[in-house]
């Protein structure tokens, strides 16, 4: 029986390692990604500075001021206060949104199954204009938008799905 070699931490799937990465800043004030990469490598999750910067994006980390010293990132703990950069929305609805429907001012998004979920977290997080808010079902995700502008935001949300 040959012995195990610790070679270092291992690698880790993307919603473990982005949970981790949530709970360490709220421990430590990290004021850098590096700092960060390193803060991961203790917890046993692998991950390279490129990595750990979309990571920080998707989950809608700021940097703010911390007293006197440099800045450090946060998450919002309001989901309201999050907010997700246009590209990750347009990567997120381009990778799950099959068909845009509209009626009124209600717009119809359809997923893969399990998906919804996803898609409407990231439209809430994005900020439009005309959005109210959303619920998701397992497949299906209803977005709710301004009185008036459910052609324009079904059109909006077709354009960034890429239909």
């Amino acid at each position: 029986m040959t012995p195990a070699v610790d070679d270092g931490p291992a690698r880790t799937g993307k919603n473990r390692r982005q949970h981790v990465i949530a709970k360490l800043l709220t421990q430590h004030a990290v004021a850098s990604q590096e700092q960060l990469v390193d803060l991961l490598a203790g917890e046993g999750v692998r991950a390279t500075q490129a990595t750990v910067s979309r990571d920080l994006a998707d989950l809608g980390a700021i940097r703010v001021r911390a007293g006197d010293r440099e800045s450090v990132y946060a998450i919002p703990e309001l989901p309201s206060e999050q907010r997700a950069p246009s590209d990750h929305l347009r990567r997120v609805l381009g990778e799950w949104v099959v068909e845009v429907a509209q009626s009124a001012n209600l717009v119809v998004l359809r997923t893969p199954p399990g998906s919804a979920h996803v898609v409407g977290s990231a439209l809430d997080r994005a900020d439009l204009p005309d959005v109210l808010g959303t619920v998701a079902g397992d497949d299906t995700l209803i977005v709710v938008v301004m009185e008036g502008a459910g052609g324009r935001a079904a059109d909006a949300l077709r354009e960034l799905a890429g239909l």
